[in-house]
């Protein structure tokens, strides 16, 4: 999909909320939590990396923190299958209708479960992809969890 038609995709969503939120295009490629971070000057923290995994046959977005690593355990146990994996690039497209490095967490196919990490719940704006390798939304963790429609859990490596 352009990134135009990515980008368009994630502010039609968001309008359905009514919460002025806007995302950010920028120059430099947010497609890492560590450009996004660098591009805004933030801390790595802030950035809401979405990643997709399967675990059998069953595929969930899990949104985190920037700086924390992902339990591939809890993500076993939250999809109930097999061993977990982080989804191939094609199946990433195929899935949310967005490219790797710009998975936006929402506007997704609704029987893909979304899981957002509490470890983003220590910052007033976190930052995710809005679509593209080169556009962040700020958000705040309340907001967040009314555009997705995503369950809170821990997903963070002890």
């Amino acid at each position: 999909m352009p990134e135009k038609t990515s980008l368009d995709r994630a502010r039609k969503h968001l309008e359905k909320f009514e919460l002025n939120l806007v995302p950010r295009e920028h120059e430099k490629t947010t497609k890492t939590s560590i450009e996004a971070a660098e591009a805004l000057n933030v801390a790595l923290g802030q950035i809401a990396k979405s990643i997709l995994f399967r675990s059998g046959g069953r595929y969930g977005l899990f949104v985190a923190a920037g700086d924390i690593k992902i339990c591939d355990k809890k993500v076993k146990n939250l999809l109930g299958g097999g061993r977990a994996k982080i989804a191939k690039p094609e199946e990433v497209e195929e899935i949310t209708g967005y490219q790797v490095g710009g998975v936006c967490p929402f506007d997704i196919d609704s029987s893909v479960p979304i899981y957002l990490d509490q470890s983003m719940q220590r910052f007033d704006v976190v930052y995710t992809s809005a679509g593209t390798p080169h556009s962040l939304l700020p958000i705040s963790f309340e907001q967040l969890l009314k555009v997705t429609g995503g369950e809170v859990v821990d997903i963070e490596k002890n």
